[in-house]
Formats: structure tokens, sequence, C-alpha cells
């Protein structure tokens, strides 16, 4: 399965990369298109004085016809595109699983079990250390 990359952050509603142990991963979501009009990639609503999406927002706002749809609603129809390097057997993959964050050791991550040896992979949301 052949993953397609994004061509600009624009694109995703979330995106990062990250060394697990002796492995590592990038992980990107793309935007999905209103579900009333069809026009235009659903986004984070903008602020009036900068333009700039309000990170913190509770709802996802389509810019052609101001559709809102809840954040916890949307993300969950979302898919995550994993690029990965297991820790355990150090072999190369692509996955695509449902973008949904689970606790993990006190952090939200997107968990996920490699394709060569099961091995259960975790894709925090933030920067700390997993704790073991």
């Amino acid at each position: 399965m052949a993953l397609k990359f994004p061509e600009s952050m624009d694109e995703c509603v979330y995106f990062t990369r990250r060394t697990i142990d002796n492995g590592k991963a990038m992980a990107w979501v793309f935007k999905e298109e209103c579900p009333k009009c069809h026009k235009a990639l659903m986004g984070k609503p903008k602020d009036e004085k900068t333009g700039k999406a309000k990170i913190r927002a509770k709802e996802y706002v389509c810019p052609a016809c101001n559709h809102t749809v809840e954040k916890i609603e949307y993300e969950e129809t979302l898919t995550c595109n994993i690029q990965y390097t297991c820790p355990e057997c150090m072999k190369p993959g692509e996955i695509q699983v449902p973008f949904i964050r689970k606790s993990i050791k006190g952090a939200k991550a997107v968990i996920f079990n490699c394709e060569k040896c099961d091995a259960k992979i975790a894709v925090t949301k933030k920067m700390k250390k997993l704790k073991e």
C-alpha cells in the first residue's frame, strides 16, 4: 500500500515525526471535505484579527458554506496515515488506522501494531518519554 504524502501542512489536521526507542514514525491526518457542500476542506475557525486558525477551537468549520461540526465528532471520522520503522524488528512499514487517541501511561497516543512482528507501537501526542 502506497500512502499519499501531504504537499503542505494546510492539507493536514495533524502531522508529527517521532523517534520511538530505536525506531521512528511519521504520522499525518488529512482534512476531510465538507459533508454538506463538498466544496472545501473543513478546518478550525479563523481569528478575525490575525487570520490564523484558532488552535483551541472546539469545532471545525467549512470556509465555503460555514457548516460547523464538533471537534470530537469530526476527528472520529478521520484516518491516520503512518510510515514507521518498528523499534522491535527494525522493519519499515506503512499503515492506516482510525485517528483515535488513547491514553497510554499518561500520554495521548495513536496506537497500532507492526505489520511484521505485531509489536504494539504508540505515536504519542506529547514529546515526553513514556515511563516503563
